[in-house]
């Protein structure tokens, strides 16, 4: 059993995971975006084997519906479940900073394997990697944000590296469930959107580069 939910939109629905943050797709309906998750779950598996777990997915069982929004029907996901109150306990935060830093891992191995120049979508759109890179770094900046991590503009490796210890670090400890800080994101939450948006682009890159 794969617990989920879906985030509605009013014309488009993300199928999430609950116990696998950023497993996450999208459909024009309910059971699309249900079918989208299952046929992602190979791609999925890369993510957690390299954060050292093991990936078992079973038939993917719904257990919230969350209302989305014109961002949901965009492509991005922005519903914070209520399941996302729920404590987070000191084995739950080790094994989710294990797959965040497993997806930056695989992102910056793509990123390395892949030309500048990546093959168009089907309407010419889409960015070349090093636009990539930054609108997926810059996300990162204002994500991070939401759990109390602040800094400024960078561009260079170190002040990558710098973020994503402190994204980690806050990660990392368990939490009661509430928004990290006020105004923000519950820690489950922040994680989930912080690795659906870099492997939802890890695969693109990946797509593209063929």
């Amino acid at each position: 059993m794969t617990r989920t939910y879906l985030e509605i939109g009013p014309k488009k629905v993300f199928a999430c995971s609950v116990e696998w943050p950023g497993w996450c797709r999208i459909g024009k309906s309910e059971e699309l975006a249900l079918e989208a998750l299952v046929d992602y779950a190979p791609r999925y598996r890369v993510v957690a084997e390299r954060a050292g777990l093991v990936f078992e997915p079973g038939d993917p069982v719904v257990e919230e519906r969350a209302k989305g929004g014109s961002t949901t029907d965009f492509g991005a996901i922005e519903a914070i479940p209520e399941l996302d109150a729920r404590p987070v306990g000191a084995d739950e935060a080790e094994r989710t900073v294990a797959l965040v830093r497993a997806a930056w891992q695989l992102f910056d191995e793509a990123t390395a394997d892949s030309p500048e120049e990546l093959r168009k979508g089907p309407r010419g759109g889409g960015r070349d990697r090093d636009k990539m890179v930054a609108h997926v770094i810059n996300a990162e900046r204002a994500y991070a944000r939401k759990i109390g991590v602040r800094h400024r503009p960078f561009h260079d490796a170190a002040g990558l590296a710098a973020i994503r210890a402190e994204i980690a670090g806050v990660l990392a400890e368990p939490s009661s469930g509430a928004p990290v800080v006020d105004g923000g994101w519950p820690a489950r939450y922040a994680a989930r959107r912080i690795v659906w948006h870099v492997v939802d682009h890890l695969w693109e890159m990946e797509d593209r580069r063929t």
